[in-house]
């Protein structure tokens, strides 16, 4: 049984259709980039996942709990960071985290350890008595990810996780995702493609309210028109090396960057490498450099939002 299961859910606002019966679900041990332009529907679907926002039409089941027919058990088992992590700006993280405790209805040492856990993998115990408000937007949304995890929940719900936080907290964030993704099923919004690659096993995108890719982040990049493309420098002439490269069968195009560089793409994602080092070896072109491109997500993202 899968942790989360939607099935033509719809959400619509008056004659807006925010999202348009989308369906997909999502197994234990699964990150899932939750993908799309703005206003394209990705928060509005998070909010219906974790039972803040009704659908007009369609299912949600958490666990095999419907998020309408049995709403508190659906919360129970889900961890979510909201957009812009909403706190009370007049309590400390330390007073937040044990008013979330009891919220969550953890007591006892359970409700100590929990609390020093998170504390210590968000890494906030160094503004632990601060009020909230006196915070940066990144000690905040670690706060917000704090409360996220408190309860240890099956399914976390994050939109967002790593916005306002510095390269090395992003990095930190994104470690501790990957930390607990074997034993969770877990959803990030993002608008950051890096952290697709960095730790997302799977990525939906999502445009006017609808699906257009389901596929891992590797399947993603295979759609570039750089994925496999070669990046060549060579001691030689040029113009004799980019005629050896364009009469192989396998390369699409070549490209002169900069005077001494060749920009090679294959045709359909082929493997070139080999081929373009063997062309030059054969002909006795001197290589400087060679490199191996993977693609571009931001590229592959762009068309396939601008053009519906």
């Amino acid at each position: 049984m899968s942790m989360i299961d939607i099935e033509n859910l719809t959400r619509r606002f008056g004659a807006f259709v925010a999202v348009d019966h989308i369906s997909f679900s999502v197994e234990r041990g699964e990150v899932l980039g939750f993908l799309g332009p703005n206003g394209a529907g990705k928060s509005t679907t998070m909010k219906m996942i974790t039972g803040f926002l009704t659908p007009s039409s369609g299912t949600i089941r958490v666990d095999g709990f419907d998020v309408q027919r049995d709403p508190i058990a659906v919360k129970e088992r889900i961890g979510y960071l909201p957009e812009g992590a909403p706190l009370w700006s007049d309590m400390s993280p330390g007073r937040f985290l044990e008013f979330i405790a009891g919220v969550r209805g953890l007591s006892g040492e359970t409700r100590t350890a929990r609390i020093r856990d998170v504390v210590a993998k968000t890494q906030i115990g160094s503004v632990i008595s601060q009020p909230i408000e006196t915070l940066s937007k990144g000690f905040k949304r670690r706060v917000g990810l704090a409360q996220a995890l408190l309860h240890d929940p099956d399914v976390l719900v994050l939109d967002e996780p790593t916005d306002g936080l510095d390269p090395n907290q992003k990095h930190e964030v994104r470690q501790l995702i990957a930390e607990m993704s074997e034993e969770k099923a877990i959803v990030i919004s993002t608008h950051i493609l890096e952290e697709v690659e960095a730790v997302c096993t799977r990525a939906i995108i999502i445009a006017q309210g609808k699906i257009v890719v389901d596929a891992t982040p590797q399947e993603l990049l295979a759609r570039s028109d750089q994925h496999n493309a070669v990046s060549l420098q060579v001691n030689g002439d040029l113009d004799v090396a980019r005629g050896l490269i364009q009469a192989l069968p396998v390369v699409a195009s070549v490209e002169i960057r900069q005077r001494n560089r060749l920009f090679i793409r294959p045709k359909g994602g082929a493997q070139i490498l080999n081929d373009v080092g063997v062309a030059m070896r054969t002909h006795d072109i001197e290589i400087d450099e060679i490199h191996l491109a993977r693609g571009h997500l931001d590229q592959v993202f762009r068309s396939i939002t601008t053009v519906q």
